[in-house]
């Protein structure tokens, strides 16, 4: 298992015993679990990411800290959009959606301004960093 496993797979174990309330590089910061069907494995798969609210759905970033290829998560959700999402003690099926290009800018943006690691992870890499909105099933 690789170190960011291991580093996870901890922040997945506090997030689950502290009611979604992490420490360390995260702490204060919105977080939530997504689990996701894997795109070639077909096994589940729990991924910890800062989320931002946006009306009645969360909107997380496929940032993977500025590297030049997308999480596997996200292409988990290209094949697989029904997901599970774990909030703050609240857990419930959604679907994934990857955002278009301008509905995209204006949220990243505000997630960059809040929290400016995800400004720094745009100058990192070249692709375009794409935003998933997770909408409540039912």
């Amino acid at each position: 298992m690789s170190d960011m496993n291991d580093f996870n797979a901890s922040i997945i174990e506090e997030f689950r015993a502290n009611a979604g309330k992490v420490g360390g590089p995260f702490e204060g910061a919105p977080m939530m679990l997504l689990s996701t069907t894997g795109a070639k494995t077909g096994q589940a798969r729990t991924a910890p990411l800062m989320y931002q609210q946006d009306g009645d759905r969360i909107v997380v970033f496929a940032s993977k800290a500025g590297a030049p290829t997308n999480p596997d998560w996200y292409h988990n959700v290209l094949a697989h959009p029904q997901v599970t999402v774990e909030v703050a003690g609240d857990t419930y099926e959604a679907e994934a959606e990857v955002l278009p290009r301008e509905e995209r800018d204006r949220l990243y943006a505000i997630q960059a301004e809040r929290f400016p690691g995800f400004a720094e992870y745009e100058e990192k890499t070249d692709r375009v960093i794409p935003v998933v909105a997770l909408n409540r099933a039912g």
